[in-house]
């Protein structure tokens, strides 16, 4: 996936691709973003998570330099977000939710029109250029109008780019918003690839499942505050409501179980000979559950989990629906889009 040329100056190479420390912003009386603490690693995948008007929409104007921060220490690709703005500038990509093509142009000409904006050399953009339509599988499409273009085929251009500049940082602001299932997947394997050749990616979805399968690391931001951050895993293991369930072959080995966990919370179903054992999915706790049984006589084992709905949940008070950008951070109007140097 990787275009071969160096991209822009990385700057001081830490392990973090972003940090951010006390970061805060207000819109009069509104506090949106309250002493957010971020570390992010290079080449990971960092998903923000939060209902409606948490802040994240205005976290990632300000990464991206859209937007001035209140307070807060940052840094972007090694760069000092307050004092060289503009190394930020040139060592991200912004993809947002609306795709920022052109639709009577085709595939070549639109990553030649960013390629310009960037001011790169024309021989650097045109080998780019063919690398990319031919990666992100657009040459068939790649002479006609992008006004001819499936939802899919816009969004896999629009990522491409913003990969012209080689970016090692890339925001991307609900990438697959209004993609059916196969398209999405398929955005998903573009995602992972570029992860593989060293990119970082700061995703806002609002697909929990996205993140899921995407992120090395989840935080959820609620009321302008990061109320919770891990992996999904840990993340899922902080809910209660997982268990261990056991399916056994008699009902006699069913009531010697049940005994054996005398003092573990259970539910017991004679119907299908289950006991449902409450568990936070680790595998410590599954082996100690295991430990105290008689295994010869368990005919199936099945573990269940909280998901990241039961997580978003329990943490916000709200329902996965409310998950998105959106644009209610703030009252400031204007949508993330790609910034160029």
């Amino acid at each position: 996936m990787s275009v071969s040329e160096p991209g822009p100056s990385r700057g001081s190479r830490s392990g973090a691709a972003i940090t951010a420390t006390g970061l805060r912003k207000a819109y009069g009386e509104q506090q949106v973003l309250d002493g957010v603490d971020l570390h992010i690693p290079e080449g990971s995948v960092f998903s923000l998570l939060g209902p409606n008007g948490a802040g994240k929409t205005t976290a990632v104007k300000i990464l991206s330099t859209l937007t001035p921060a209140d307070a807060g220490q940052i840094t972007v690709a090694g760069h000092d977000l307050a004092s060289d703005p503009d190394g930020v500038r040139r060592s991200i990509g912004v993809t947002g939710q609306f795709s920022a093509v052109d639709m009577f142009h085709n595939a070549a000409e639109n990553l030649e029109l960013m390629g310009r904006l960037w001011h790169l050399d024309p021989q650097v953009i045109k080998r780019r250029s063919a690398r990319l339509i031919e990666q992100f599988d657009l040459v068939e499409a790649g002479k006609k109008p992008v006004i001819t273009y499936s939802g899919g085929m816009k969004r896999r251009l629009d990522l491409a780019m913003t990969l012209i500049a080689a970016p090692p940082v890339i925001f991307l602001d609900e990438p697959t918003t209004g993609l059916d299932p196969r398209v999405r997947r398929a955005m998903w394997d573009l995602i992972r690839d570029l992860v593989a050749d060293g990119v970082t990616i700061f995703l806002t979805t609002q697909y929990l499942e996205e993140a899921d399968q995407l992120a090395d690391t989840i935080a959820v931001l609620n009321g302008g505050r990061l109320v919770a951050q891990g992996t999904p895993e840990q993340l899922k293991r902080q809910v209660p409501g997982g268990s261990i369930d056991l399916q056994f072959t008699s009902p006699a080995a069913l009531d010697r179980a049940q005994a054996a966990l005398y003092g573990t919370p259970a539910t017991r179903d004679d119907d299908t000979l289950t006991l449902r054992v409450s568990s936070d999915g680790s595998a410590a706790s599954v082996q100690h559950v295991l430990g105290r049984l008689d295994t010869a006589t368990v005919h199936e084992l099945s573990l269940k989990t909280p998901d990241l709905d039961d997580v978003f949940l329990a943490l916000t008070g709200q329902t996965p629906t409310t998950v998105g950008v959106g644009n209610a951070d703030a009252p400031a109007p204007a949508d993330t889009e790609k910034v160029l140097a």
